[in-house]
């Protein structure tokens, strides 16, 4: 159990897991602001948004301080790497999928599950080649471009690239951010985010 506690307090997942509830409050506040019950349009910031914040926070719990220890540790990191990444991603799309229950064709559950992991995998695929501090920028970058430029684009390709702004049941959207939580779940856990010099 110790060594439990000790990974979990080098990975900062306490304060991850406050921080994750604390999107959850702020992503239930805004969807209850949206008058959502007239237009479930109008939850696209809430599900194109949440999920981006939350994969910011998962993606800080990615840095570990000690990456040299870690390459000689005896048992094998991914194991551990994948069970993180995994269970802080289906923690935050179990609770952000609370702020917009109902709805599940459009903007609802499967929306906000679908952008989890998403937004979760490219945050895993850019902590391996940037480091975890800046895991969030080419995520945050993709999804702030595509919700203003993409939310009007339809047809199978727009399915695709504009998969954060898609209704649920987009098939093509599930495929892609499926496919980047695979890629980006399985390059952490193989490498691990890339060394970084200590924090200040």
């Amino acid at each position: 159990m110790n060594g439990l506690v000790l990974y979990a307090r080098s990975r900062a997942l306490p304060l991850t897991l406050a921080a994750l509830t604390g999107t959850t409050a702020f992503a239930v506040w805004s969807a209850g602001q949206l008058d959502s019950y007239l237009d479930p349009d109008r939850r696209v910031p809430v599900v194109a948004l949440a999920p981006l914040l939350a994969s910011a926070v998962i993606g800080t719990s990615l840095y570990t301080a000690s990456a040299e220890l870690d390459r000689t540790a005896v048992r094998p990191w991914w194991p551990r790497r994948l069970a993180q990444l995994a269970l802080l991603t289906a923690l935050a799309a179990a609770l952000l999928s609370l702020a917009v229950l109902g709805h599940t064709e459009t903007f609802g559950p499967p929306a906000m599950i679908r952008n989890t992991l998403g937004c979760t995998g490219f945050t895993a695929l850019a902590a391996v080649l940037l480091g975890a501090r800046l895991s969030w920028l080419p995520a945050f970058a993709y999804v702030s471009a595509v919700y203003m430029g993409g939310h009007g684009a339809r047809g199978r390709a727009a399915t695709v690239w504009a998969w954060p702004v898609q209704p649920g049941a987009e098939r093509g959207a599930w495929a892609a951010a499926v496919t980047l939580f695979a890629l980006g779940a399985a390059l952490y856990a193989a490498a691990g985010a890339r060394p970084e010099g200590p924090r200040a």
